[in-house]
């Protein structure tokens, strides 16, 4: 399922417009963003967490070549589904 399907089944299951949906769940995406760009976890009870987690700088090494490379420190958006989501696809 891509983002306009989503947006699609949302219209359909809320009674509105396909363009109401898409402009609704583009709203809900960018909130989810801002709030871990600003280091906040995002906390959907009965579906799960999204969280952001620091990765250290590490040496790796080039596949094709072998040299060493330096790979800097990132920040990694996370998601650990809830329990309410886990029992749904098990």
């Amino acid at each position: 399922m891509n983002k306009n399907d989503l947006a699609g089944v949302v219209a359909e299951r809320a009674d509105i417009t396909k363009s109401q949906a898409s402009d609704a769940v583009d709203a809900v995406f960018d909130a989810i963003t801002s709030a871990l760009k600003s280091g906040d976890d995002v906390r959907l009870v009965g579906f799960g967490t999204f969280a952001v987690s620091r990765r250290k700088a590490t040496k790796g090494r080039n596949p094709a070549t072998g040299a060493e490379i330096d790979i800097p420190a990132s920040n990694q958006a996370k998601f650990k589904p809830g329990k309410g989501l886990k029992d749904a696809i098990n």
